[in-house]
């Protein structure tokens, strides 16, 4: 097991420390400080005990602090607790941390034993698989209580982070239980559960999610149920993405869960509004803390939580700390610098494109960190962030040329694949037929990202109408429909309108969207006895908004033209892409495996900006 031990004389280690984080002059008048210094080695990387000890609020419950609350007002985040009967409350200063390396948060005290209390962590790595765990607490006592209160807090820290560190060993090597993850207090009565079970079976949910979700419900922490990402649940589960889906969404339609449309903040990332559904989001969102206002019509400005609903059980949503890096995980350096100071840090970036931001500013710059880039140190001033590429391990020069402290923050460019946001649900079938009432408010264009749409139409219409009467070629186009839903469903795609008897599908995936139209082909071959439609098929991928058409969802845009007018390339049994199709992943590895044989034409066409080379996939033969 991952052993935690102690380290002794840890005293000379103070000094130091104190000269990289001291106390002012005018802290230290108001009263003496009481402070102590932990520390602990562990045999893990500081990339492995990061994750884990930056989540403050799950450190404090495992320690055996007290539950905080917190209100935001006015751009400041506000505390307040209850220890031994004593009310604290203060204002927390946003915290400063260099992800994998270290933190510090301060709290400046309105009322209690405390008039300022100050926390550092630091990991400091040992060889190749270890790292040293500093932790030092810091108090400004406030009257004789406090002097007398506070020598006893540091000594219950100190028992509470032997514990807890014991904890971290055992979760690293994951080894049993630890108070990390506490089961509920008060499971749901069984007989809820069961109810539940059965009507997610008798929907058409597989029984392994119906299994998993139930699991989730009744025995996972509280703290894990606040805000349910199911897309993060994929992995761990083992299922399919589609199954996982269907199965939050048939538990959100029987009353197991609610869902919530959250609407994230561009630069904390963090939920600055909530709603049920999604023709409640406002247009415009704020962040206080942040100090901005944003659009929420883009494509990463909506995330879709599910929640367990409070009459299966009650999932209150607990504080033991504010825990800033732990929820800005996306933030891999944030510090402040005060007036016309500049500081040199070094953070752990992985190759990868970042941000660089002052906070409060919208403006950024794009900083890619690449082996073999320049190993110069990056001079970054607030007035003018640089776009550069660095190699890993570069120093960064901070330098504040204003004349209040700013704070600089490197974030990762990208966000998080395990956050479901609306363009995905769009695509999904199963949202659009359980949650028909479900639109975009009539004021909004929505950004739904990169979608692969795919447009497919019957050949032959006007003599199948002419040969099969009204009555009859209707019976034959509905049946045709049948098989194209079906096999849109298969490949976690949606279908999103039909037009006389054409259809438009959308997907997510390409190579699902590609696979999907030559499935379709295949179910309408010809000399099908029962079914003698054929159709053509054509496919484009780009952006796309979403918008409100009556009560439904529909998709607009140069990519949903431009699948239209594809179509004019392909015959029965054909599908027609761009050329540009082949440079998504996994779309010429599909072709590969298919061994499709593709023609060639020209296409000129505005829609398609100009003249565009376009690929035609015959997947049936023609009729004899």
């Amino acid at each position: 097991m991952a052993s935690t031990r102690a380290l002794v004389n840890a005293e000379p280690t103070l000094a130091a420390l104190l000269a990289r984080y001291p106390w002012s002059d005018a802290e230290r008048a108001l009263g003496p400080v009481v402070e102590g210094l932990m520390s602990f080695q562990l045999d893990a990387p500081p990339g492995a005990v990061w994750p884990i000890v930056s989540d403050t609020s799950r450190m404090n419950r495992a320690i055996g602090l007290t539950r905080m609350e917190f209100e935001e007002r006015e751009g400041l985040l506000h505390g307040r607790s209850r220890n031994a009967g004593i009310v604290h409350e203060w204002v927390e200063v946003p915290w400063a941390w260099v992800a994998e390396r270290s933190l510090y948060s301060v709290r400046r005290y309105s009322r209690g034993v405390v008039h300022v209390a100050r926390a550092v962590y630091e990991l400091t790595p040992l060889g190749d698989e270890g790292c040293r765990f500093d932790v030092y607490f810091g108090f400004v006592a406030r009257g004789l209580l406090g002097r007398l209160l506070l020598p006893l807090t540091l000594s219950m820290l100190r028992s509470g982070y032997r514990r807890a560190l014991e904890d971290i060993g055992r979760m690293l090597d994951s080894e049993g239980p630890t108070t990390f993850r506490l089961p509920p207090q008060e499971p749901p009565p069984s007989d809820v559960l069961e109810r539940h079970r059965r009507s997610l079976l008798d929907a058409g949910v597989s029984e392994a999610a119906t299994e998993r979700l139930i699991q989730l419900v009744s025995s996972e922490d509280d703290m894990e149920l606040v805000r349910i990402r199911a897309l993060s649940l994929v992995h761990d589960w083992g299922l399919d993405e589609g199954e996982v889906l269907l199965a939050f969404l048939h538990a959100t339609r029987a009353g197991l869960l609610h869902m919530s449309w959250d609407v994230i903040c561009p630069h904390c990332r963090g939920v600055r509004a909530e709603v049920s559904t999604l023709g409640e989001v406002p247009r415009r969102g704020s962040c206080e803390v942040c100090a901005i206002d944003f659009d929420t019509d883009s494509e990463n400005a909506i995330e879709v939580t599910f929640h367990v609903h409070p009459s299966v059980r009650a999932v209150p949503e607990v504080f033991f700390c504010s825990a800033e890096p732990a929820r800005k995980e996306h933030i891999r350096l944030q510090l402040p610098v005060a007036p016309g100071e500049s500081t040199d840090v070094a953070p752990v970036l992985l190759p990868g494109r970042y941000r660089l931001r002052v906070q409060g500013e919208q403006r950024h710059a794009l900083l890619d960190v690449e082996p073999g880039a320049s190993q110069e140190p990056l001079e970054w001033s607030s007035a003018a962030p640089p776009d550069a590429r660095v190699a890993p391990g570069t120093p960064l020069v901070l330098s504040n040329e204003g004349d209040q402290t700013r704070t600089f923050i490197v974030e990762r460019a990208h966000w998080t694949d395990e956050a479901l946001r609306p363009a995905r649900l769009f695509s999904f079938q199963g949202f659009r037929d359980l949650f028909t009432e479900e639109y975009v408010g009539s004021d909004i264009q929505l950004s739904v990202g990169q979608q692969t749409i795919l447009f497919t139409d019957v050949v032959g219409s006007t003599a199948l109408y002419a040969e099969r009467g009204d009555p009859g070629a209707f019976v034959e186009v509905k049946r045709h429909f049948g098989d194209i839903y079906e096999e849109v469903r298969k490949n976690n795609g949606a279908i999103v309108k039909t037009i006389g008897d054409a259809a438009m599908a959308s997907f997510v995936d390409p190579v699902r969207a590609l696979a999907t139209a030559a499935a379709i082909q295949r179910r309408l071959p010809p000399g099908r006895e029962d079914l003698r439609i054929r159709v053509r098929a054509s496919l484009h991928a780009g952006p796309c908004i979403a918008v409100k058409l009556n009560t439904n969802i529909d998709y607009f845009g140069s990519t949903v033209n431009g699948a239209a007018k594809l179509q004019a390339c392909a015959g029965a049994g054909e599908v027609a892409f761009c050329e540009r199709l082949l440079e998504l992943p996994g779309v010429r590895a599909l072709l590969d495996a298919e061994g499709a044989n593709l023609g060639e034409t020209t296409f000129a066409s505005p829609a398609l900006g100009g003249d565009v080379r376009v690929l035609v996939w015959r997947v049936t033969p023609d009729e004899a």
